[in-house]
């Protein structure tokens, strides 16, 4: 694994120093978004307990509500599940000046969904087959497009899930599904690898994100982010990810266990 640049910020400094510094980058950011009428699809991934929801939280924190969506899609109506598998998420997908994050996406159908058997193996091939072509129609029609995927290890994500149970503050966040996560731990790897491999492309690659330490996970994800975005007055000093937390997906990777077996 690549050693951390001599010259990259220290993540020992001050978490809400390093925090605010790159939200204020993001507000930047968005300014230059609405100012050219763009359009920009975040997309996070991950197991349950990954931190996609403080991951987003802190990106969200600053940014203008008028031009910023969180999108979490609960379980699928009949309605829903009847039609074009894409068709639920169209109507969610950036408009000009807008800032989407997903928290999941369609992805749902490569893990939880292919996992818990709540898809056929039928409906998994096409979805694999299809979500690259998919999501070349939507970079070329514009929208900047980013896939994060937020990787834990076995005992990190035992430990979240136990605390979601103890902390009263974050029991809204237990499902069935966190129950049965870790009895099927190694599903989910097989799911996540597949998943990875079969739509990791040059028009819309994955990035992979150590999540066990969340504050460097967040600080790096987000700096990760703004580095590969186009926009005025840049702080291109503070913008450089820890190689260690935030890589783009390769198969060496997962050879070389640089991804949670």
């Amino acid at each position: 694994m690549a050693a951390k640049p001599k010259s990259a910020p220290s993540h020992g400094a001050s978490y809400a120093k390093l925090l605010r510094a790159l939200q204020i980058e993001l507000v930047k950011y968005q300014k230059h978004l609405i100012a050219h009428d763009a359009r920009i699809l975040v997309i996070l991934e991950g197991r349950d307990g990954a931190g996609k929801d403080g991951t987003i939280k802190r990106i969200v924190e600053h940014l203008s509500p008028r031009e910023t969506r969180v999108v979490a899609l609960g379980k699928p109506s009949d309605q829903e599940a009847g039609s074009w598998y894409f068709q639920r998420y169209v109507p969610h997908l950036p408009r000009a000046q807008e800032f989407v994050l997903f928290n999941r996406s369609w992805y749902n159908r490569a893990g939880v969904e292919r996992v818990m058997g709540f898809c056929t193996e039928a409906q998994y091939e096409e979805f694999i087959e299809t979500v690259p072509v998919f999501e070349q129609l939507l970079v070329r029609s514009g929208i900047q497009l980013f896939k994060y995927y937020l990787d834990i290890g076995r005992d990190e994500q035992r430990r979240r899930l136990k605390a979601r149970l103890q902390d009263p503050l974050k029991q809204w966040k237990s499902s069935p599904i966190d129950a049965v996560a870790l009895q099927h731990w190694k599903d989910y790897s097989v799911a996540r690898n597949s998943m990875l491999a079969r739509t990791h492309n040059p028009v819309a690659p994955w990035t992979v994100v150590h999540a066990d330490d969340k504050k460097r996970a967040r600080l790096s994800l987000i700096m990760d982010l703004l580095a590969r975005l186009d926009y005025k007055d840049k702080d291109h000093a503070l913008l450089r990810p820890d190689p260690a937390v935030v890589f783009a997906y390769a198969e060496q990777a997962l050879q070389a266990g640089a991804i949670a077996p």
